[in-house]
């Protein structure tokens, strides 16, 4: 009789796709999903990639069902973005938001268009 257990790797959760964000950019609208594991909802300024991996820049619009204290840009690592879906809720473009900042060093896929 054999008694060595088989081990099984834990399911892993798909990576979120990039349309929802290209999305989000063209139509103005937030996502929502878990980061860090905790509700947020972004509104999504820049998709781009860094060190073969896809980022985005946003605005935190809400963290567990709060608004946040100061507006501000962050960047969120689009596989650690769980559950991401779109929202209703439009968004007017932050003026914190720099297109032609060097950090994106020529690697942005899209940026949403002020105007």
């Amino acid at each position: 009789m054999n008694n060595s257990a088989t081990l099984q790797s834990a399911p892993t959760t798909p990576a979120p796709s990039p349309t929802v964000i290209f999305e989000a950019i063209v139509k103005r609208q937030a996502v929502t999903a878990t980061y860090n594991r905790g509700e947020v909802v972004l509104a999504p300024h820049m998709i781009f990639t860094k060190h073969d991996e896809i980022y985005i820049d946003a605005v935190t619009v809400e963290r567990d069902g709060k608004p946040p204290r100061e507006e501000k840009l962050g960047q969120f690592k689009l596989a650690g973005l769980v559950g991401l879906r779109i929202t209703p809720r439009r968004f007017v473009p932050s003026a914190l938001f720099d297109p032609t900042d060097e950090k994106y060093g020529g690697n942005a896929l899209m940026a949403v268009e002020r105007g």
